[in-house]
């Protein structure tokens, strides 16, 4: 990186030109190949999520959520209520374009127009949408709407810092870990440390390049198997 200096002789960060506050996110239709993301609904997402968020899901997937999983349908309706009625946190359904159901939804938060930052979270997906081409379309269409629509200059990910599989999710996608906030909360009755990660602006078109690539139906045996590794992708 190319050393600026000040009159003073100090070193200062890179001039940004001609910089103005970025847009705010909308509740959009995201239209992907294998998936869309839709903003999230009661009357739309309810039954679908329900089976996602509800009884059927396994304890295991609710240990470094915030809360746990719902065990009736009133209680999910009015947190799914809340979810669609945050201005804050714009909360999106995965819709699985092959059989139309919600199999999970993430959304955008912590969003800073100022500084041109976002965040996405609150990533819960079905067992069926795991390790799917459809969880990472679903990825991909969030990041590409905050980076080429908005013009954000940095998109985060946060999570527990002993949540392994959520920290190589995002290595994975092509952020890049930042570090770990010690202490950072109180969840559930126990200490989380919070690992950091993001993605920038100038990093978005190669991580953009391989995900397109990656996501060609080309990539793809009939019965859905990969034949390329995301990170083999030039």
């Amino acid at each position: 990186m190319h050393m600026i200096e000040n009159a003073f002789k100090q070193q200062i960060g890179n001039p940004i030109q001609n910089w103005t506050s970025r847009p705010q996110p909308k509740k959009i239709v995201l239209e992907g190949q294998y998936c869309r993301l839709v903003p999230v609904t009661v009357g739309e997402h309810l039954a679908d999520l329900y089976h996602v968020y509800g009884p059927e899901s396994q304890l295991s997937n609710w240990t470094y959520l915030p809360f746990e999983r719902f065990e009736d349908l009133a209680s999910f309706e009015v947190h799914l209520t809340s979810m669609s009625q945050s201005e804050e946190q714009l909360h999106y359904a995965i819709i699985d374009k092959i059989s139309g159901k919600a199999l999970g939804s993430l959304a955008l938060m912590r969003i800073d127009r100022q500084q041109g930052s976002a965040e996405v979270g609150y990533v819960i997906y079905s067992d069926s949408l795991k390790s799917t081409r459809v969880a990472t379309e679903a990825q991909f269409l969030l990041a590409s709407y905050v980076f080429d629509d908005l013009g954000y200059r940095r998109y985060e990910w946060k999570c527990d810092a002993l949540n392994g599989p959520s920290v190589a999710a995002a290595l994975r996608l092509g952020f890049s870990k930042e570090g770990t906030f010690r202490q950072a909360l109180v969840y559930k009755g126990r200490n989380r440390d919070t690992t950091w990660l993001s993605m920038l602006d100038i990093e978005w078109p190669q991580h953009k390049k391989q995900l397109l690539a990656w996501l060609n139906p080309n990539n793809f045996t009939p019965d859905g198997r990969q034949k390329k590794r995301l990170k083999e992708m030039n």
